[in-house]
């Protein structure tokens, strides 16, 4: 009876990139900064956007919001990882495993979905110009935050509450930094077949309606901006949305890049690496995508930077 309490609750070893000691502090200090200049950035967006009157839009608060999941999403994997370098341990616990597995799929998906809000409030923006404002209210804004996350809790419990249906036996090795849902799933001794099954469908589902959203919503935009006469009209038009496209274009093309590409699919130490691309890279890149491509957060950012302590005003 003793024996069987211990086989339902397995401890699971996450065996992450490389197994070599002397290549652990160096990994260590990559990801460090790549977390804390993670932190930094969109911290920095955030604080922007709560401070300056400019910014208090729409799309900005849609921005802000996008900001504080990336940290999140991080946040949900990168500092078990590097406590786990620092202790020299792989374990983690069923629980914790459960538990980071919940937050980090809750995370992904409310990602994906406030990348199809951003899209449709960049459609308003440019295809309903003189409604935006009417239509895009504080109060329409706060519904589309709220359904976003009840979504995600609702997609997250479903994986998780399959997950805890499952028994594990031995060799709980996942070659991955994180309790990533499918590799979980592939050490359990019991039948997958329903989780795959689900995996297969609720995916298929949430990610494809928000990715069909942003495609017609571009779509839309396009063929709306071909439709301005001036040349200043078109540039301008595009510029509102061209920061948002680059952060859809990163984020999708590095999903489809880690779960499509035929080398990642047959290797558990590739498809590590590959989905660092946009667990901890893509969430890095936002900041500098919004900063270095939007003039009103370059304008916030250099008003921030004159009105710090210790900075003088120029004399006019």
């Amino acid at each position: 009876m003793e024996l069987e309490n211990k086989t339902q609750i397995p401890k699971f070893l996450l065996l992450e990139f490389s197994e070599e000691p002397e290549q652990q502090p160096l990994i260590f200090v990559i990801f460090l900064s790549m977390y804390l200049i993670t932190l930094f950035g969109n911290l920095l967006i955030i604080l922007l956007v709560s401070s300056d009157s400019r910014l208090h839009t729409p799309m900005y608060f849609f921005l802000s919001n996008l900001s504080f999941v990336d940290i999140c999403f991080t946040s949900t994997t990168i500092p078990n990882m590097l406590w786990n370098i620092r202790t020299q341990s792989k374990v983690i616990t069923y629980e914790a495993c459960v538990t980071q597995m919940y937050f980090y799929i809750f995370f992904a998906g409310l990602d994906d979905i406030l990348l199809a809000v951003m899209a449709y409030d960049r459609y308003m923006a440019i295809c309903q110009p003189l409604q935006y404002m009417v239509i895009m209210s504080p109060r329409l804004c706060g519904l589309l935050i709220l359904l976003s996350w009840i979504m995600s809790i609702m997609y997250s419990l479903l994986h998780s509450s399959m997950v805890l249906r499952l028994s594990f036996c031995s060799n709980l090795e996942i070659h991955h930094f994180f309790c990533e849902l499918n590799q979980v799933i592939q050490l359990s001794c019991s039948d997958t077949f329903l989780n795959k099954i689900v995996i297969y469908f609720s995916t298929s589902l949430f990610g494809g309606c928000p990715f069909a959203g942003i495609i017609y919503s571009y779509s839309k935009i396009v063929s709306s901006i071909t439709g301005i006469s001036s040349v200043q009209g078109k540039y301008k038009a595009f510029s509102t949305c061209a920061s948002h496209l680059s952060v859809v274009s990163l984020f999708y093309c590095t999903v489809l890049g880690v779960y499509f590409s035929p080398a990642v699919a047959h290797s558990s130490h590739t498809s590590a690496t590959a989905s660092v691309m946009y667990t901890v890279v893509m969430p890095m890149l936002n900041p500098f995508i919004y900063s270095l491509r939007n003039k009103d957060i370059k304008r916030s950012l250099k008003r921030f930077y004159l009105e710090m302590p210790g900075i003088q005003l120029p004399v006019t």
